[in-house]
């Protein structure tokens, strides 16, 4: 061992005379500790909501959508799905249509998002199947075809399964004189996913039926790919558009709703930076507490430089003392916000009011990467709070150090 970390040792262990400075010195390691895991804590918590908001979008979304540059629809039989369905990482691919029209069921009426979907293929991209909690997804019920709403449209509608609904579509409206295409559905089942925006207006039909009513002959509006891995899906992308040509193109799950992900990206930083300043405001703690204690050693650092010591080598003492603390304060902060995080995990102790949120509890993720980041920046900031007191005792004259002591 280095007689400069030995000696750094001794001055954290010993008492010192009125022993205020070990006061400090704890309240120091404590802020530390405070900080990272307050940090750790957070960062967690949302990478949990994070993991739990992505998880259930694309339980109903796709990785990636092939669609048409100038929406000129895709032909069922066309050879677009097959090319899709041989490209690596592809584990499933469904046709999809997407329009806008209106639903009334008894004298309630709505504005709704249709989706076509084929009843075959839909379990390979979505979980809709998974999330149909009245019902079923049986769009061949009976004489008439088979409708799919969200549990809060329903509740607007005041509708339920086996009640007949009516679906307007836009899409007969060529002229100021032309009808709206009108087709009588029976509520076949209820989905809920969780999310609000999906629940209170999507509908589900099956895709020949979505043709008819919205004039497509034979076309849907794109592809929905699902993957082995949401995060192969630049790779997989990249290797479609080198199958395919124009007027296909391919979007990704981050690209269909890139302002959302991408807040949630900045928000965790904007997070980590703000909790950073509570580990800042302990590295000014150890920063005036090197200060004391170089003051207060003076005779010590005199003696030290008497001896042959280096200005360096005084330096590098106060430099463990401030590194000493901010690992301390790192591992114990790490070790603290592990330990909560994973209470949180097992026992569930911070509840969340299910009426309101998706979830029934804080959800937590922890990831070895930001509990290590942030361990990290907390001894950085320890060991550069420590570089001034550290300079500061290199430069003291030995003769003068002592005499002053004295």
């Amino acid at each position: 061992m280095r007689y400069e970390l030995w000696i750094a040792l001794r001055y954290l262990r010993s008492k010192s005379r009125t022993g205020f400075l070990s006061v400090i010195t704890y309240l120091s390691v404590g802020g530390v500790t405070v900080g990272v895991a307050a940090l750790c804590i957070v960062l967690s918590v949302m990478n949990g909501f994070e993991t739990e908001v992505r998880g259930r979008i694309l339980g109903v979304d796709a990785h990636l959508r092939l669609t048409t540059i100038n929406d000129s629809g895709i032909p069922l039989n066309s050879d677009a799905m097959q090319l899709t369905r041989e490209t690596p990482h592809v584990i499933g691919v469904s046709p999809y249509i997407f329009e806008k029209g209106m639903i009334r069921v008894g004298d309630q009426a709505e504005g709704i998002l249709l989706r076509g979907i084929d009843p075959q293929t839909i379990g390979e991209v979505s979980d809709l199947p998974n999330n149909i909690y009245v019902g079923s997804l049986n769009f061949k019920a009976g004489e008439l075809p088979g409708l799919v709403i969200g549990r809060y449209l329903a509740d607007r509608l005041g509708a339920s399964v086996g009640d007949t609904a009516v679906i307007f579509s836009p899409a007969g409206m060529t002229s100021p004189f032309s009808a709206p295409v009108v087709r009588q559905f029976v509520i076949s089942g209820l989905f809920q996913t969780g999310l609000f925006e999906f629940d209170d207006i999507v509908g589900y039909l099956d895709i020949t039926e979505a043709c008819r009513i919205f004039l497509r002959h034979d076309k849907v509006d794109g592809l929905e790919i699902r993957l082995d891995d949401l995060w192969n899906a630049a790779k997989v992308k990249e290797a479609l558009e080198k199958k395919i040509s124009l007027p296909f193109y391919v979007r990704t799950w981050f690209e269909l709703r890139r302002t959302l992900f991408s807040w949630m990206q900045i928000e965790k930083w904007m997070w980590f930076i703000i909790l950073s300043l509570i580990i800042l405001v302990a590295a000014f703690n150890i920063l005036s507490t090197l200060i004391m204690v170089s003051m207060e050693k003076r005779r010590d650092i005199g003696i030290l430089k008497a001896m042959g010591a280096t200005p360096r080598s005084i330096g590098r003492i106060f430099s463990y003392q401030g590194f000493l603390v901010g690992l301390a304060g790192a591992v114990a902060g790490t070790f603290l916000g592990w330990l909560i995080c994973l209470l949180q995990v097992r026992y569930k102790f911070v509840s969340l009011p299910s009426d309101l949120y998706f979830l029934d509890a804080l959800p937590v993720r922890m990831q070895p990467l930001d509990f290590l980041l942030v361990a990290l920046a907390a001894v950085l900031l320890s060991f550069l709070g420590a570089t001034y007191p550290a300079r500061q005792a290199a430069k003291l004259s030995p003769v003068d150090a002592i005499r002053d002591a004295g």
